[in-house]
């Protein structure tokens, strides 16, 4: 396995000075210069909405900084959480005097040093919403102890255009809120990545294995067993889904995000969406909009992820809102 790079330490770095000089409505920024804002600041009487967590997973987590989305974002090493400066070097700079929102994934270094940051920050109020929709990693009785992953992607979309329309802190953080708890995520892979650093990749599947449930991180998974047919590991990743949501009535209009982890063809991805298409109607449930890409990847990962996340009269207009950063746009 080759790695495009010069020194692994230069990796993070060499990237987001890459990311800002592609992309001149961001800047690096903060004490560490691992901070990724929006080179115009904060806009003054909107709620700030900020992020932060490991690289690797581009476009997650800076590449969605930009009009109807996030304000800030706090970079960490590859696979890795944040500093604490980087975290209050974000907060304080999404803020626009009406407050700001963390939104991140719920993982023990994030969680950690952004509450350390919350606390640090110079914001007069500050809330905090994490991603719990990754299905394969906790029961749904203890959905609080979930990952968040490619769904995570869907309440920035929200709470963005939530924040963007002039709602107060309050509302853009329910708003996120019950996006989080309507989305529901499962990854599939078979081929893992491997750290700058490392001589080995964090999953070692043998040639005609795949896994279902693997984390963003290659955490291990539900099963592993021999690759099958397209349809039938959609069919098992949506049933899983849906069950996971529970009995609802019919006539449920959901969001479908087919996400590519890394180094999955485009093509393939499409012929997941097909099928989940045809699954989903079956069940009476109707897909309200397809978002297809690469939204949260891990490295160069071989697989996709699938995630759902139903809407209604409230939610579903703020996914068509205009939006617009480096890696997602919607017009």
């Amino acid at each position: 396995m080759k790695k495009f790079m010069n020194n692994p330490s230069n990796y993070v770095d060499e990237s987001l000075s890459g990311l800002v000089a592609a992309h001149p409505d961001l800047v690096r920024a903060g004490q560490t210069g691992r901070t990724i804002v929006r080179r115009n600041g904060a806009r003054r009487g909107k709620v700030g909405i900020a992020t932060g967590g490991g690289s690797g997973h581009l476009p997650l987590f800076c590449g969605y900084i930009g009009h109807g989305l996030l304000d800030s974002c706090a970079v960490g090493n590859v696979f890795e959480g944040p500093t604490l400066q980087s975290c209050v070097d974000a907060i304080d700079m999404a803020d626009g005097g009406a407050g700001v929102l963390l939104l991140y994934g719920n993982y023990g270094g994030d969680r950690m040093n952004f509450e350390m940051a919350a606390k640090m920050a110079s914001v007069a109020a500050v809330r905090s919403v994490l991603g719990t929709d990754d299905v394969a990693s906790a029961p749904r009785q203890e959905r609080q102890k979930r990952r968040g992953v490619a769904g995570l992607v869907l309440a920035f979309k929200s709470a963005g255009a939530a924040a963007e329309a002039g709602a107060c802190l309050d509302d853009v953080a329910r708003i996120a809120e019950k996006t989080i708890a309507s989305t529901y995520s499962i990854g599939l892979a078979w081929s893992g990545c491997r750290l700058p650093a490392a001589e080995a990749p964090l999953a070692n599947m043998g040639s005609n294995e795949v896994e279902l449930g693997i984390g963003i991180h290659g955490e291990p998974g539900i099963w592993r067993k021999p690759m099958g047919p397209a349809d039938a590991l959609v069919d098992e990743m949506v049933e899983r889904l849906v069950d996971d949501r529970g009995t609802q009535g019919e006539g449920d209009r959901a969001i479908l995000l087919v996400n590519n982890l890394g180094a999955t063809p485009v093509d393939e991805l499409y012929i997941a969406v097909r099928r989940a298409h045809e699954v989903l109607t079956a069940r009476r449930i109707t897909i309200a909009h397809s978002f297809v890409g690469s939204f949260a990847t891990s490295m160069e990962m071989a697989g996709l992820s699938i995630s759902i996340c139903f809407v209604d009269r409230e939610t579903e207009p703020l996914f068509i809102a205009p939006a617009a950063s480096p890696f997602w746009r919607v017009q």
